[in-house]
């Protein structure tokens, strides 16, 4: 929890507590995050599966080998005994009456899941049902999970997972990140995997999964990018950080803590591409992960909006990054199994008043990643997005306080996120054990009450 939410700090003190209780005011609990001296997965986890469900038996073999205390049946465990997670495989689901799977298997233990327990359910995308029904019955799920996510209390998340048949194998890391704390602030999201390289999770270094990697983030200065750059460091990776000239001192700190090099460069020059692969090929022979951070915001209503304001954003927000992808594409100098993450924002999926300029670029940074899945695809490479929601940063913090407390309390958490919740979803994506991820959008916002 950010120490700036004042609000948050005074309704978890014992005499703040009581008041808000007895006045019916949030009280928004403080988060489990990662920490390396912790296990995966503190507490027990109850699988179930519809019948004909084929993924369950992955996620046995997955929990199992991520030492987690797995049960099939609740009365396993002693009836006052609380489950950190409750993972349930809807793919064998064929028609609209087999809904009822979900209640019978959830209404008995959902009260039982523990403070920042997880749900996760597991289902077959619907464009890949071949039988009306069966594609209608899927399609439901998203407003199960939904749903439930909004019922849930305590920093509880719900996710709904579309695993391809013949994919089942591929859901080690995202079981891995949407069962444990590393996935604090995304709750309520809908995520796809599908085809991927061959992954063997027994051999893998799930300690070190970017050991032996490059990735380059820009904007990795301060703030969101900073922490990305954390990130992705403790993960193993060598850190190539990019910013703007003037931000050099603050870049070469950051890099300079974490082991990692720093780059200037304003990604506007019509150099810039050229300059940036350059120095992948010539420091790095190459690089595995590009992470597009850089970002601005120059916020006015679009009757008052200057011509600087709209171009000079959009090239920092989208064009900018669509000339390095294209540069970074033609010089082949991202390597098999590399990732492209793009950092939207929740104004690119729902829109902000004042912000016409801003909105269109997320929201082209998602049609970014959509119109080129395919092509990074083609080059063994993934492209997948983040679009954070109210994070706590030094620009949130200069929001007038109405609309900053709007801003944390509107989501299903009842709080602001930390840049580190958004890295470590970036890290999700990086890992070379998420070769199934391609094309995807998740929001790190803790189910924003604004937008899908």
């Amino acid at each position: 929890m950010s120490p700036a939410d004042r609000y948050s700090s005074l309704v978890n003190s014992p005499i703040g507590g009581f008041i808000a209780a007895n006045l019916g005011l949030p009280q928004p609990v403080e988060l489990e995050r990662f920490a390396a001296d912790q296990p995966l997965i503190d507490g027990p986890v109850l699988i179930g599966s519809a019948p004909g469900g084929r993924i369950a038996e992955q996620v046995e073999i997955t929990l199992g080998q991520a030492e987690v205390s797995v049960h099939r049946v609740a009365s396993e465990l002693a009836p006052n005994a609380r489950f950190k997670g409750l993972v349930f495989d809807a793919s064998g689901i064929k028609d609209s009456t087999q809904l009822r799977e979900l209640w019978e298997f959830f209404s008995p233990v959902v009260r039982r899941l523990a403070d920042c327990g997880r749900v996760v359910v597991l289902a077959t995308p619907p464009e890949d049902c071949e039988e009306p029904r069966e594609r209608t019955a899927q399609r439901a799920l998203e407003g199960f999970t939904r749903a439930l996510a909004k019922e849930a209390r305590n920093g509880q998340t719900v996710q709904l997972i579309y695993v391809a048949e013949g994919a089942e194998p591929r859901i080690d890391s995202s079981l891995r990140f949407f069962c444990s704390p590393r996935s604090a602030y995304v709750s309520g999201q809908v995520v796809r995997i599908g085809s991927g390289p061959d992954f063997d999770a027994e051999e893998f270094n799930w300690e070190q999964p970017l050991a032996g990697k490059v990735a380059l983030v820009t904007g990795a200065s301060r703030g969101i990018g900073e922490a990305i750059a954390r990130v992705l460091a403790r993960d193993g990776a060598h850190v190539v950080g990019l910013d703007i000239p003037p931000l050099m001192a603050d870049l070469e700190r950051v890099t300079g803590e974490i082991g990692g090099s720093a780059l200037a460069c304003d990604i506007t020059d019509s150099e810039a591409p050229d300059t940036i692969c350059n120095h992948l090929k010539a420091d790095h022979g190459g690089v595995d992960v590009v992470v597009h951070n850089a970002g601005v915001t120059k916020d006015k209503t679009l009757g008052g909006m200057d011509e600087p304001r709209w171009t000079v954003l959009m090239e920092i927000n989208l064009s900018g990054e669509e000339r390095i992808n294209d540069e970074l594409l033609a010089r082949k100098l991202i390597r098999k199994n590399g990732r492209v993450i793009c950092v939207s924002s929740i104004s690119g999926i729902a829109g902000t008043a004042g912000q016409t300029n801003y909105s269109t670029s997320k929201a082209g940074v998602i049609g970014m990643v959509d119109s080129m899945a395919a092509a990074f695809a083609a080059k063994k490479v993934t492209i997948n997005a983040v679009a954070p929601g109210f994070i706590e940063t030094a620009m949130t913090a200069a929001i007038p306080i109405g609309m900053r407390e709007a801003g944390r309390r509107m989501n299903s958490m009842r709080q602001g996120g930390l840049p580190v919740d958004v890295g470590e979803t970036i890290a999700w994506y990086a890992s070379p054990a998420s070769g199934g991820l391609n094309g995807n959008v998740v929001r790190v916002c803790g189910q924003s009450l604004i937008g899908a």
